[in-house]
């Protein structure tokens, strides 16, 4: 089997300008910040950027990288709304495509399943379809019965069986459909060109690994995508994954990734539980202070460069 190793310019390598990118993690919890340190290096440009938004979002949007932005929301957890994408909002530098959490969850899983879309009934009743006026509702053909004859049917009086025109007459055609069926929102598939994220462990073939509280949906964008490389805090022998972590915790699997980059820290500021946590302090900082000023200091080279900044930023509070 393949060794798929490689650098995080690598990754970046074979990113292009206008292409639809996924970026995994949750908020300001582990994010693949090292690849889109990387990314923010390229003149990589014109993207549509799909997330649970955080500071990938903020550093590219400050960075004038996205033309459309899809998210359910942009935060940094412990600041509710992540300033420099709030700036880039306000200034009118994106499009945004705002949707609701789940709404966002079942499109990347109707792209993992190369559905054109996915019935949800998150969105309706809100202002969803108000402010995304191309996206449709379905209503479900089957009502409220069960479609098969002599099959039960839940919450029907008598036996608990639909026989005839209760539940539909099979025929020829097909079954007969009742009216008065549930309206649901049709939730377009999130297709990505390419998706980013980070895990605690992963191997040399593709497998990712997360030791955290939560998995987050890192394998649907990986499953969402023509191409998914995967960051992560330390590469280790595949037989190394399960000794110490029930094999529930392989969250991505090899089939999946095209690319794996060892990037120790590189989640930072963000946190990648156990192996860190989120960096309040810097991300304060990050959040206070001017784009060109934080992107002088501490975005001009290369990781490895970054990671002495910030060291030598604690050592001058210390």
């Amino acid at each position: 089997m393949r060794d798929k190793t490689m650098a995080a310019d690598e990754v970046v390598s074979r990113l292009e300008s206008g292409m639809t990118l996924g970026i995994g993690g949750w908020g300001s919890r582990r994010k693949p910040m090292a690849l889109v340190r990387a990314l923010l290096r390229s003149r990589i440009t014109d993207l549509t950027v799909v997330s649970y938004g955080g500071p990938d979002v903020g550093m590219l949007a400050a960075a004038g990288r996205i033309r459309r932005l899809v998210a359910a929301f942009v935060t940094l957890d412990s600041i509710p709304l992540e300033p420099h994408y709030r700036a880039a909002r306000e200034d009118g530098a994106l499009e945004l495509v705002e949707v609701d959490e789940a709404m966002f969850m079942w499109g990347l899983r109707a792209a993992a399943n190369r559905l054109p879309f996915l019935p949800v009934r998150a969105g309706v009743g809100s202002d969803v379809l108000r402010v995304n006026p191309g996206m449709r509702t379905v209503t479900s053909p089957y009502g409220d019965r069960w479609p098969f004859g002599g099959q039960p049917v839940e919450g029907s009086g008598g036996s608990g069986h639909a026989t005839g025109e209760a539940a539909g007459e099979v025929t020829g055609a097909g079954v007969r459909e009742p009216g008065g069926g549930e309206e649901f929102v049709a939730m377009p598939a999130l297709r990505l060109d390419a998706a980013l994220v980070h895990v605690n462990r992963a191997d040399r073939l593709g497998n990712g690994q997360y030791l955290g509280p939560d998995p987050y949906f890192d394998d649907l964008f990986c499953e969402a995508a023509d191409a998914a490389y995967v960051s992560c805090e330390r590469i280790v022998d595949t037989a190394e994954l399960t000794k110490e972590a029930a094999p529930q915790t392989l969250l991505i699997k090899r089939h999946t990734v095209t690319g794996v980059v060892e990037t120790p820290h590189g989640a930072h500021f963000t946190s990648c539980a156990p192996d860190h946590e989120r960096d309040e302090t810097f991300q304060r900082h990050y959040a206070t202070t001017a784009w060109p000023e934080f992107a002088g200091r501490f975005l001009t080279g290369d990781e490895h460069a970054y990671q002495s900044a910030v060291r030598a930023w604690h050592r001058e509070r210390s």
